[in-house]
């Protein structure tokens, strides 16, 4: 028999796994788009609640299921067992070319535009073959990552756990030398800008605010993490329920924290279409001297996020391997560390496409579509197997049955209709992976059947 992954990994580990695998370049790039797109820190700020709120209800979703089916790869699970092969495959596939592989991009991405404020003799705008030093340092963290986690269970998520403490740590630093020590304007947390009247008076706020949740959502992406690891936990029917509850609910408070320090020490003009907002905000709160230790450990923790996304996709593809014979090598795990040694690859030269591909902003909008679609597939899987199979065994039930799942389907529907119509080319592509997944499908069964 083939070796398999292995059962190691308790609460800790896979809570911090939820916390690293949200908290990524998201919270520290995201807002200054918001900013640009809605010029309003109030509405900006209460779309983090929503977001919170709704990676919650999302979160006791995927406790109940993956309670009741405890194997890797999550969603590719829920939606195998509930519409068949064809809609699983095409979620698989869509992590591989967006899910996982955009957000480690977008996060590789972002770790260089923050790690050159640490470097300033280091020309990153530079290009050699014509691919930007920056993209180059891009891919290299990539590829670092992934041989960290060759090491499997031990030492993969070793690191993952520390680098979490230190990223929990240091935001929570920043967030109270902030409040405490902080240069900041209080008017600055609820004053517009003057482009925000516009946006009401020529009916463009409704597909603004759609817009921007798209991009909150994409940040809250990975409360479902711990359930791709199900497979390695030693006992996932209690303890993957709590890990994503406690870890969504660590990031919610965090995620609150930083859009407080964003704009407590720039206004939204200052922030509107920044990549860097960390930085620009802690200039103004803590000067020169303090923007070096923001800027440290805002790349901790975006590294922190892009080594448990490097954990959590291959999960996937392995799960896949194993049904389908052509793809068999994504199963092979390493008979000493427990790793799937071919899906980390082949999550890694996908990755790496995608940096090369395009912008941070463009990144996160091509795979915050896709998270959104398949979550909210997974999420109706509650739904549709408390119909059809009520004596399935269930070790946690989604508190708040059935608004829970309505809420986070019917708010899911509304984002990505009006996402289409803010950002129709990011959200086309990624619609056409969608279909490229599907066709996949199509010749693999054709070929399964020959």
């Amino acid at each position: 028999m083939p070796p398999s992954l292995i059962r190691r990994l308790g609460l800790r580990s896979a809570t911090a796994l939820v916390v690293a695998n949200i908290v990524g370049a998201g919270i520290f790039t995201t807002t200054g788009f918001q900013a640009a797109d809605l010029g309003h820190p109030v509405l900006i700020y209460a779309l983090w609640v929503v977001g919170g709120l709704l990676a919650l209800a999302g979160a006791l979703c995927y406790a109940e299921l993956g309670a009741a089916m405890p194997q890797a790869g999550a969603e590719y699970v829920y939606l195998r067992e509930t519409f068949g092969p064809a809609l699983a495959f095409m979620s698989a596939f869509v992590s591989l070319m967006a899910g996982f592989s955009g957000p480690i991009a977008a996060a590789a991405k972002s770790f260089m535009r923050y790690a050159a404020h640490l470097m300033p003799n280091v020309d990153v705008s530079g290009r050699v073959l014509g691919v930007s030093v920056e993209d180059l340092g891009a891919i290299v963290v990539v590829w670092i990552l992934i041989a960290v986690h060759f090491r499997g269970v031990r030492g993969g998520y070793g690191f993952n756990d520390a680098m979490t403490l230190i990223k929990v740590v240091g935001i929570v630093g920043i967030i109270v030398a902030a409040v405490t020590i902080g240069r900041g304007q209080v008017e600055n947390l609820v004053a517009p800008s003057a482009g925000y009247a516009d946006l009401q008076q020529t009916g463009a706020l409704l597909p603004a605010l759609a817009t921007s949740l798209v991009f909150v959502m994409f940040c809250y992406a990975g409360f479902n993490a711990s359930a791709y690891v199900a497979s390695e936990m030693e006992n996932p029917q209690r303890d993957l329920p709590r890990s994503l509850l406690i870890g969504t609910s660590i990031v919610a408070l965090l995620y609150l924290g930083l859009n407080f320090v964003y704009f407590y020490g720039a206004g939204v003009d200052e922030l509107a279409g920044q990549v860097e907002v960390g930085l620009v905000a802690s200039r103004q709160l803590f000067g020169g001297g303090g923007v070096n230790a923001v800027t440290l450990i805002l790349c901790i923790s975006i590294l922190a996020s892009a080594s448990a996304m490097t954990i959590a996709g291959p999960r996937v593809y392995y799960s896949f391997g194993r049904d389908y014979p052509p793809l068999r090598a994504l199963a092979r795990v390493h008979p000493r560390t427990g790793a799937p040694t071919a899906a980390l690859v082949l999550q890694g030269i996908v990755t790496s496409a995608l940096i090369v591909s395009g912008r941070v902003d463009q990144i996160q909008q091509y795979a915050g579509l896709t998270i959104s679609l398949f979550a909210s597939l997974a999420v109706s899987c509650v739904i549709v197997l408390r119909i059809r199979r009520p004596d399935m065994p269930r070790p946690f039930r989604t508190w708040g049955y059935p608004m829970t799942p309505i809420v986070f389907l019917g708010v899911s529907a509304w984002m990505m209709f009006w996402a289409y119509q803010g950002r129709p080319v990011e959200s086309t592509l990624a619609l056409g992976t969608v279909g490229v997944g599907g066709a996949a499908f199509f010749l693999l069964s054709r070929r399964g059947s020959e």
